[in-house]
């Protein structure tokens, strides 16, 4: 069994975001020790990791519990998960084109500036009257 504080060090989660993730029913069956501390086995563990990459997805809390109530009714659901798995793995699709996009642009006006002060390429804005 592994306590929160071991819990947070395994995942990468505060205490704090761990705490909330229980509180919000997202862990199911949390057990207790003797002290009435939450306590953790394995497989607590793994979901919760599970959890933090379902975050980092973008899923929201409300997400997060869809998923939950799928994974619990077993694997009649997992076309179910397919699909809200589909739908985020497109959006983040979308954010990366997005993403992409930005960092093209990024070092596309950097090669430009490096071209500028190295004499190679004469400086022009697009903010400042042109030089005559």
């Amino acid at each position: 069994m592994h306590s929160m504080s071991e819990v947070c060090a395994a995942t990468d989660l505060s205490y704090e975001g761990l705490k909330f993730y229980c509180n919000q029913g997202l862990i199911p069956n949390v057990k207790r020790d003797k002290h009435n501390h939450r306590i953790f086995d394995d497989h607590d563990v793994a979901w919760i990791k599970s959890l933090t990459c379902l975050k980092k997805c973008g899923m929201s809390i409300a997400e997060m519990k869809e998923y939950l109530r799928l994974c619990l009714q077993g694997q009649d659901s997992i076309p179910d998960r397919l699909v809200m798995l589909e739908r985020k793995k497109a959006e983040l699709e979308r954010e990366r084109e997005r993403i992409d996009g930005s960092l093209t642009y990024i070092e596309w006006k950097q090669g430009f500036y490096e071209e500028v002060l190295s004499g190679k390429t004469a400086y022009f804005s697009n903010l400042l009257p042109a030089a005559h």
